[in-house]
């Protein structure tokens, strides 16, 4: 079988043995896709370096016709994003907006603009200071591509709008008072737990309460 080429970014790496990992990567055109990288966790393994949370790379797999986790090839690292393992808080945003999007995406279904999102939110967080507004324009966002945004209420429809459609880097600006932010925790909770099914683990530590 002819191996396959893709590029994405990681969202998700784990030991699977002694020598071995499973690199979970999200892709515009696969989706969220699992590959074994086998013996990455040798010294000297072509893999070494190349294979962390936040990555964006190139990579070739090998398709397997019996596991939903595919054989990894090659990579070629495009940028590491330094900045999101570097502080434990953008980590812990990180870790909920991963079970978020696993939550509410199926692996292998092409879903570009749920792609574009969390390509945007990583580069966001990679950045700049961690805010709760930053999980909550998350979940609006993979929420509206996804056609499952909440009914807005009269006192919050602007901020709605501004969490969904301000660059990432707008949303330093937006000065939401005490009751829209009690609101939006609120409200996006419900949300998330109806389309999800539950409530993804490490939101309250996500958006610090």
């Amino acid at each position: 079988m002819t191996p396959e080429r893709s590029s994405g970014l990681i969202v998700r790496v784990r030991p699977l043995t002694d020598t071995s990992l499973i690199v979970h990567w999200l892709c515009a055109e696969t989706g969220r896709i699992g590959t074994v990288a086998k013996g990455a966790r040798t010294p000297k393994s072509a893999f070494a370096g190349k294979l962390d949370i936040g990555f964006e790379a190139e990579f070739g797999f090998q398709r397997s016709p019996r596991s939903d986790l595919h054989p990894l090839r090659e990579v070629v690292v495009r940028s590491m994003n330094t900045g999101l393992r570097e502080d434990y808080s953008r980590l812990t945003q990180w870790a909920y907006g991963v079970a978020l999007l696993e939550s509410l995406t199926e692996t292998e279904t092409p879903l570009p603009e749920v792609y574009d999102v969390f390509l945007g939110f990583l580069h966001h967080l990679a950045v700049s200071s961690v805010q709760p507004r930053t999980v909550f324009a998350l979940e609006l966002r993979l929420l509206s591509v996804l056609g499952l945004e909440p009914e807005p209420v009269p006192s919050a429809g602007t901020l709605l709008r501004d969490l969904v459609d301000l660059p990432w880097e707008g949303l330093a600006a937006l000065k939401p008072s005490a009751v829209q932010v009690r609101w939006l925790n609120g409200s996006l909770h419900r949300a998330v737990v109806m389309q999800a099914g539950r409530l993804p683990r490490g939101r309250p530590e996500a958006i610090g309460g």
